[in-house]
């Protein structure tokens, strides 16, 4: 893969959040990367690490989480194609958490002092790239939200727009129906609930006639009505151009 595979990825990224000039451009275009594949479960930072790379999720989904000193994990966020993850630790010597790999990804690693560099000699970078950093914390605290007062059929229903949402903004599906890239197992961790738990819930909601499933693959009869069991509204992640009516909430 090249750089005319990644990098132009990233200056569309860039660009929703406001207009680069042509020396914009081609500074983001010389960013140095490696790129790499990520296997599921393997780690791209570890809680503890001292981070030296920011990565760019160029395909695939990974996770952030973090976990207690009995073993318990909390999933935090998904990132999936397009997404830049850990701008916060271009400042932050230690990281204080894990991100893995949900599938098998392509990541690529731009050292954060070269990103550093970038935002410091071009400002509308780095107003793009502080936006970004300010869209993942409106996404954080719908999630602290969503584990910390929705009932259980809601936290699940709300997980399942969001992926949905976020997979049609990565151009990954149509926002119809759609493969989640958790195992229910990975949901309980996102939701705060045991595995047990969310397969009852998911079986209530088939019931209720708000999804149908085969293994991982998700089809939504009726999004309204998905939609006003997770108490869903895509605003929270500032972003709604183009997108089906469902998600727009």
């Amino acid at each position: 893969m090249s750089d005319h595979d990644i990098l132009p990825g990233l200056v569309r990224r860039l660009g929703r959040h406001g207009p680069l000039d042509p020396d914009d451009v081609a500074a983001v275009l010389e960013l140095p990367y490696t790129l790499r594949t990520a296997e599921p479960g393997s780690h791209l930072i570890r809680e503890g690490d001292e981070p030296t790379h920011c990565c760019f999720v160029v395909d695939g989904f990974v996770y952030r989480h973090k976990v207690t000193g009995e073993g318990q994990r909390q999933i935090l966020a998904i990132h999936m194609n397009g997404d830049l993850v850990d701008l916060h630790n271009i400042f932050l010597d230690v990281s204080d958490h894990n991100v893995q790999a949900l599938t098998r990804s392509n990541i690529a690693f731009v050292p954060r002092r070269s990103v550093r560099d970038l935002i410091f000699s071009r400002p509308n970078v780095g107003r793009a790239m502080w936006t970004e950093t300010l869209i993942d914390a409106s996404i954080f605290r719908e999630w602290v939200l969503n584990v910390g007062r929705r009932p259980a059929i809601a936290r699940i229903a709300h997980i399942l727009c969001e992926v949905a949402t976020r997979m049609e903004q990565a151009g990954l599906s149509d926002g119809g129906d759609y493969t989640l890239p958790m195992t229910q197992e990975q949901l309980a961790d996102a939701a705060g609930l045991t595995s047990v738990h969310v397969n009852r819930v998911l079986q209530q909601l088939g019931r209720m006639g708000l999804i149908e499933r085969s293994k991982r693959a998700v089809h939504v009869p009726d999004w309204a009505r998905l939609r006003e069991t997770a108490d869903f509204n895509a605003r929270y992640l500032h972003r709604d151009e183009g997108l089906r009516s469902h998600a727009r909430g």
